[in-house]
């Protein structure tokens, strides 16, 4: 299957990183951590994960979400996801995450969001 692939894209001061593949234990885990925490380093604290080509995700993909968002909201960034797939928003529906979560559908939605 498939690693994780990350395309990091600028929209105005949001970083939009378009993901395509698994975020599973490992590689797949590890690619979306060091991602963020480069973001960060740099400064880059908007950032919009979408998730549109992320066909499955962990337990462990799941804990390295929430250790992003807990991470960029400790710099005083802001996190929001983008268009979960069905199995993705079922998954956070059963763990109650997708109350923590900002999610959208809409990718101009989703950026007009941003404070």
């Amino acid at each position: 299957m498939a690693e994780l692939n990350i395309r990091e894209r600028q929209a105005g001061d949001v970083t939009v990183l378009d993901m395509d593949g698994r975020i599973t234990i490992g590689d797949g885990s590890i690619a979306l951590r060091s991602a963020v925490r480069r973001l960060l380093e740099e400064g880059k604290k908007k950032i919009l994960l979408n998730l549109e080509g992320v066909g499955y995700i962990d337990s462990s993909g799941i804990g390295e979400l929430v250790s992003s968002y807990t991470a960029i909201n400790k710099e005083g960034g802001q996190l929001r996801l983008l268009k979960l797939t069905q199995k993705l928003q079922d998954l956070l529906t059963i763990t109650k995450l997708l109350t923590v979560f900002d999610a959208y559908d809409d990718e101009a939605e989703a950026l007009s969001n941003f404070k």
